[in-house]
């Protein structure tokens, strides 16, 4: 989804990614799976089939390419978006801290 608002705040570009993400909201007490849209060095886009709340703490799993192994992040859901299509959500999550390295080779591949 592309935001052509200009009060967008964004310091970092949206790269669009699909990857498989395991996460842990802190409502929900349970393993989670979905799957990102974009990526950016402070934040994720992803859809998950689960309602999740604005303010949600996440643990996030993302599986890298190339069998580098998950990579762990936690991050707040800072929005949600029901999809009628398909009756899951699409979720926008604030990154703890900007992880320019540990997401390089999802980010500038």
């Amino acid at each position: 989804m592309k935001n052509n608002n200009s009060t967008d705040r964004r310091i970092f570009a949206r790269i669009p990614k699909m990857l498989s993400i395991r996460f842990l909201a802190s409502e929900k007490g349970k393993e989670l799976h979905g799957q990102t849209v974009d990526i950016s060095a402070n934040g994720v886009g992803l859809l998950s089939k689960e309602k999740l709340s604005p303010q949600t703490l996440l643990e996030m799993w993302l599986e890298l390419p190339n069998n580098r192994g998950p990579f762990y992040t936690r991050g707040e859901v800072v929005w949600l978006q029901p999809l009628t299509e398909t009756g899951g959500y699409r979720v926008g999550v604030h990154l703890e801290k900007a992880e320019l390295m540990g997401l390089a080779p999802v980010l500038w591949k």
